[in-house]
Order: C-alpha cells, then structure tokens, then sequence
C-alpha cells in the first residue's frame, strides 16, 4: 500500500438513509487515525496524513499486538466519567513527546475500529465490500482479546441507529455514520453522518476577554454573518488561549459596538440560530483541520 494513505469521508446529513443495504456505526468524537502495523514497528497516521505516533504511545503499544501487515482505521477517544471527552483527545493530541507518557497515564486513550485497510493474510483489501471488510476487522480485533483497540457497534436496523442517536449523547457519541454494505473502501466523501443535531462549520477570527483566558470568540458563519460566541466553557478559552499563544494575537477590531482582538483563523464546529441576531454556540475548536 502506498503512504501515507487517504482516508474516507462522510457527508452530513439531517435524515438517516434507509433501505436495504446500508450500515449504521457509533460516531465518535475523537482524533480520526489509522493504524499501521508493519514488521518493525506501529505508525500512527492522521487525517491530514502526520505521524502522530508520539502522541499516542499508550495505543501504539497496544497496536503492536496486532500482525504484521494490518492496516486500521479508526478514532482516537479519550473516556472521562462515562463519556468521550473532546477536550482531553485535543490535549493529548497536542502534547509534545515529553509530555506524552505522563498524559498517557492519566487520560488514557482507546481506538474504536471501522475499517480494515490491509489484511496480514490478504493484503491490500480496500476493494472487497464492506461486509467482508467487516467481517475481516472482527476477526483481527478479537485476536488481540479486549481493549484499548475495539471494533466499533454497528446495525442494520434504522430503528436502533435512530435510537442510537438520540440516547447516546448524554456518553459523548455524536450520532451515526451510514455506510453501503458492498461498498469498497474510497478515499474522499462517502458516508453519510448523521448527527441528534447537526453542527455549523464556521471560522474563529478572533476573541474577546484576556489572552489567558478568552471569554468568547467572534466565529464567521458560512453564509457570511459574524457573531460572537456565547462564554465559553474552561476547556474552549484554554484551547483558545493556546491557540493565540502558539500563533500570535492581532490588532483590536469592533463588531456590534465591542471590541475584540484579530486571531489567526481557526476552524470551529458551531450552534447557530438562523435570525439576524441569533446567538452563537461552539460546540468545538478544530485546530487538526487546518
């Protein structure tokens, strides 16, 4: 297989796709990864195709038990109090390799599997339908006998994924992502997410509040509104700090009459109403989508 390799991707929606043939997994909120495992090691690759091994020491270990030859993707997730928290995948994804062991003792990760790219016995199986992919992870996960590494749950029944959707929430899990059972493995958009509600892709242009700890930020929308965000939660004006820090600040700006301070654009998952006025939630910062 060549390297780094391409990852599938999903489309959101806001209706689940029914009929015969489709598949609905768990939808993670963690740091998309796949996994190599070659003769000499485990490589942990990225969305964006970065080694991002050293980040995740606790999973490479763990990968190691798996044969020569395999290939997985799947989600780094971070559990905290019954539940994935984004928040704790992001400082551990931005830890340096010093910082990486300690981080790995006290927010320990795990690595929910979709897919398998390449087989120890069958190599490169990225064309054979989903099904049989399916069936193929199985067997490899189970041949490593419990966690971190874990097959994701998965139906056939749009009633349960519906179900999954709206009871699962309250555990972090963002809703589903639909797959067509004979579907090959492709680089590029085609699955459908589906969300309990479906978020807004916006960009953080700046912030208000101190550098060290950011109040809220000033988000532009897709159809081209700018609006500050409501306050935000301690892990978002950390985040936010950290980002300043690491990029620098700006000059000052106003908008509506406030003053706020320019940043360097950052990609951001957003609530928002639809009205001249509406208020403007963040849901997440996305700092591995630039």
């Amino acid at each position: 297989m060549e390297f780094p390799v391409r990852l599938a991707e999903a489309e959101t929606a806001s209706e689940l796709p029914v009929g015969p043939g489709w598949a609905y997994e768990w939808k993670f909120d963690g740091d998309r990864a796949a996994v190599w495992r070659s003769a000499s090691g485990v490589r942990v690759q990225s969305r964006s195709g970065r080694d991002v091994t050293a980040s995740w020491p606790d999973l490479a270990a763990a990968a190691m038990a798996l044969r020569p030859g395999t290939v997985l993707d799947g989600e780094c997730v971070v559990w905290r109090g019954g539940r994935v928290d984004f928040g704790a995948v992001r400082s551990r994804a931005s830890s340096s390799p010093a910082r990486a062991a300690e981080l790995a003792e006290r927010l320990p990760a795990s690595l929910p599997v979709w897919d398998v790219l390449s087989h120890p016995e069958l190599g490169d199986v990225r064309g054979r339908p989903w099904w049989e992919r399916r069936e193929l992870l199985v067997g490899l996960v189970a041949e490593l006998g419990g966690p971190p590494i874990q097959v994701v749950p998965v139906t056939e029944d749009p009633a349960t994924a519906r179900e999954w959707i709206r009871a699962l929430q309250s555990r972090g899990i963002e809703g589903v992502v639909c797959k067509r059972t004979a579907s090959p493995y492709r680089p590029g958009r085609m699955w459908v997410k589906v969300r309990a509600s479906t978020p807004t892709d916006a960009t953080v242009i700046g912030y208000a509040g101190p550098v060290a700890r950011p109040r809220t930020v000033v988000v532009r929308l897709p159809d081209g509104r700018v609006r500050f965000s409501r306050p935000l939660s301690p892990v978002l004006s950390s985040q936010m700090a950290s980002h300043v820090r690491r990029t620098g600040a700006g000059g000052r700006e106003v908008l509506e009459g406030a003053v706020y301070t320019a940043c360097v654009p950052l990609a951001a998952e957003v609530e928002a109403g639809t009205s001249r006025h509406a208020t403007v939630a963040v849901r997440r910062l996305r700092p591995d989508l630039l």
